[in-house]
Order: structure tokens, then C-alpha cells, then sequence
């Protein structure tokens, strides 16, 4: 079985973000030594169809990793299905794998950052997940451990996916009964327990927000980077938003690549400089997540 992690990548209609991601990812330094899996989502309806279409056509002729599995879906799952299906089934395969969508473009080394960490803390029962993206704080250590897991550009263990739970209303139950919202809302300063709130009544139908409870929940952690491998060229919502907001998020990324082991504990000083950067931000960071979720299942 090779070293590497297999990289399952998530795709549905934006050809010119799935475009970004890949080319992208090709330049990465271990790319040609890596499974690709891609999961392509069937059109919710006739005006999806041709776009679905032409991300298919350009799927289908690419190149640059050591093996390329497409999973053409004949009917529309919608994001959240289609990434618990397909991560699920390809760690029935493997012991670790990569997961992206088609809106994130990453640095050359975010495969090194990723296959390393996997490796370096594979071990470690309290480490939930590795993740490329960080939002642009500066004075953030090279690493970082942070409660809870993560969804722009992650990897994950076969044995710690098992702590998913789809279940949001028994996420919701145990947060309310050991009274952490305030400490899972990262000191009520972003909207995470309203956001399950909705994903139960069915306001939006967010993977990630399950995926970060479920691991806050057992105490577990997530590693993140001083500086991020990731950049998010999904947020801008086709141009309904305005410059002003998506500089609060704006990242360089991180053209270097080193990694060192460090204590497996939540790093609270980098707790509070992202806590301090949502206040900062006033809710439109949330507001942009929640925009985008809701695009993705319209």
C-alpha cells in the first residue's frame, strides 16, 4: 500500500473552479505518486445538466496523478450525502485519506503538509483530523492544535471517520447537556450551534458543522497551520458578494514546507486569536458560509 493518502476530491457543475482545483493540485510535489478519486454529483435538473456535462468531459482527460478513479453519479446527491458516501467508501478502502471540493486551490506543498501529518500523528487517539486552510491571523505558531475538526482542504484516519455522527439532533442534545455551545460557538463569537440548529430543521444540510461537533463533542483535535495551503475560491457565490468582505479572508499561500511534532493539546492562545479575528469580522464570514451552503443545496 503506498505511503501516500488517496485524494478524494468532491465536484458538481463549476467547471472553472474544478479547473483551478486541479490544475492546482497537479503542481503539487507528491501528485503523480497519488491515488485521485473523483466524485462527480448528478444534475439536480435540466439547467444543471450541460454544466454537470462539461466539468465530465474535462474530468475525464485528465492527468498527473498515479491513478485516476471518476464516480459518475447518475442522480444528484447533493454535497453533504455525496462526501459522507464517497469518504466513507473510500476508506472502506484505505486507512487515510485527503478530502477537497472543487472550489480549493492549494500550494504545492499541501500534499507534503498532508501525507506527514498523517504520518506523524497517526497514533494519536485525541488527533480527529489534519487541515490545510487557516484564516489569515498573523503571529500563529507553524502549527497548532484546535478542538473539533475542519472541512476546507482536510484529511482524516479510517478508525477516527467512525466518529462522525450524521445525527444532528444528538449532536445537539449532548452540546446543550454538557452546556458547551458557548465554548463549541468559540466564545459566542461564530454562530456554529445555530448553524446544527438549522442543518436539523433543515435550513441548510451541512456536513461540516456535523463533522466539527462530532469531534468536538469526544474532545478531539484538529492540527492546523500557521500559514495556510489552502485558499477558498468558492466564497465569492458567483459574484454576489462584495470585494470588501472576501478580503477578510484573503490568505497567501504558503509556499514552504516544514513540520515538526507538537504536544497533542489545544493550543488556547491560537483559540483566542481566531476568536478574536470572527468578532473582527462581525458575522459576515458566517454569513458567507451560510450563503454558500445554501447555494449548494438549492
Amino acid at each position: 500500500m503506498s505511503d501516500y493518502a488517496p485524494i478524494v476530491l468532491f465536484v458538481y457543475n463549476r467547471l472553472n473552479h474544478t479547473k483551478q482545483t486541479i490544475e492546482a493540485l497537479k503542481k503539487n510535489l507528491k501528485a503523480d505518486q497519488s491515488e485521485l478519486y473523483i466524485y462527480s454529483d448528478g444534475a439536480k435538473d435540466k439547467d444543471n445538466f450541460e454544466k454537470v456535462t462539461l466539468v465530465r468531459n474535462y474530468i475525464n482527460n485528465i492527468d498527473g496523478f498515479k491513478n485516476i478513479k471518476i464516480i459518475e453519479r447518475e442522480e444528484n446527491f447533493g454535497l453533504a450525502k455525496s462526501i459522507i458516501d464517497g469518504v466513507g467508501k473510500v476508506l472502506d478502502l484505505h486507512e487515510k485519506i485527503i478530502v477537497l471540493e472543487d472550489d480549493l486551490v492549494t500550494s504545492p506543498y499541501f500534499l507534503s503538509y498532508m501525507n506527514e501529518a498523517l504520518i506523524m500523528y497517526k497514533d494519536e487517539p485525541k488527533v480527529a483530523s489534519i487541515h490545510g486552510y487557516i484564516y489569515p491571523i498573523e503571529g500563529l505558531p507553524d502549527s497548532f492544535f484546535i478542538k473539533g475538526a475542519d472541512c476546507w482542504g482536510w484529511a482524516t484516519w479510517q478508525e477516527k471517520w467512525t466518529i462522525f455522527e450524521t445525527d444532528g439532533k444528538k449532536l445537539l442534545n449532548e452540546l446543550k447537556k454538557r452546556n458547551l455551545q458557548k465554548e463549541a460557538d468559540f466564545n459566542n463569537s461564530y454562530g456554529y450551534t445555530k448553524m446544527l440548529e438549522n442543518q436539523i430543521n433543515g435550513n441548510n444540510n451541512s456536513w461540516a458543522v456535523r463533522w466539527y461537533i462530532s469531534a468536538f463533542l469526544k474532545d478531539m483535535l484538529t492540527l492546523y497551520p500557521g500559514q495556510s495551503f489552502v485558499q477558498n475560491i468558492g466564497l465569492d457565490a458567483e459574484g454576489t458578494h462584495c470585494k470588501k468582505e472576501t478580503d477578510l479572508y484573503e490568505i497567501s499561500l504558503k509556499y514552504q514546507f516544514e513540520l515538526s511534532k507538537i504536544d497533542v493539546k489545544e493550543d488556547l492562545k491560537s483559540k483566542k486569536k481566531i476568536e478574536n479575528y470572527f468578532k473582527k469580522s462581525q458575522g459576515s464570514l458566517y454569513k458567507k458560509l451560510a450563503s454558500k451552503i445554501n447555494n449548494l443545496i438549492k
